[in-house]
């Protein structure tokens, strides 16, 4: 009895100290892995804008950018989109899409299919641990005729499957006093 004790309790003790030097081995996300998930989020908008204009299907395109870097279907997502008023949040797949490329009958007039040809990061400040990021600053839309529009943004991110997803995106217009 004693030795099966001592059996146990040695691959308790074991099991235990592998699970501690897993967790102190695990890496933080790095602002690199954030600026990289910046970039790919602004060349999908570009992306989607360029299929529109294309005349090609940018739902799809929309589609797959927020299958690709949204964790709607994971986790709660948090968007609230800039050009949002009568419809502030969208939690669903189907409410960021609406916003993405429009839907008659709403507010949404189509973000991404905007003619967007650049977007631009100013991050103000980028945090990180293990299994999420955030980050807040700046970002410039460029159209067409090189004009810049700039929002605010504070972007969430939790790691799925090895890969930054969004789980929070507000995005707002800077202040101007009257």
């Amino acid at each position: 009895m004693k030795i099966q004790l001592h059996r146990v309790l040695t691959a308790a003790s074991g099991l235990a100290l592998a699970a501690i030097a897993t967790s102190a081995a695990a890496e933080p996300i790095s602002e690199q892995a954030v600026i990289d998930a910046q970039k790919t989020w602004g060349e999908g908008i570009v992306a989607i804008a360029k299929v529109h204009a294309d005349g090609g299907d940018y739902a799809a395109r929309a589609t797959q950018h927020i299958d690709d870097l949204y964790a709607y279907g994971e986790t709660n997502v948090m968007f609230k989109p800039t050009l949002a008023a009568e419809d502030q949040f969208r939690e669903t797949f189907n409410e960021a899409l609406s916003y993405f490329i429009g839907q008659e009958g709403t507010e949404d007039k189509g973000f991404a299919i905007s003619g967007w040809t650049d977007v631009r990061w100013e991050n103000n400040n980028i945090y990180t641990d293990d299994t999420s990021a955030m980050a807040m600053g700046n970002y410039y839309f460029t159209d067409p005729d090189g004009n810049e529009t700039k929002a605010e943004y504070s972007f969430g991110y939790v790691l799925v499957d090895g890969d930054l997803k969004i789980n929070l995106h507000h995005s707002s217009i800077p202040y101007s006093p009257e």
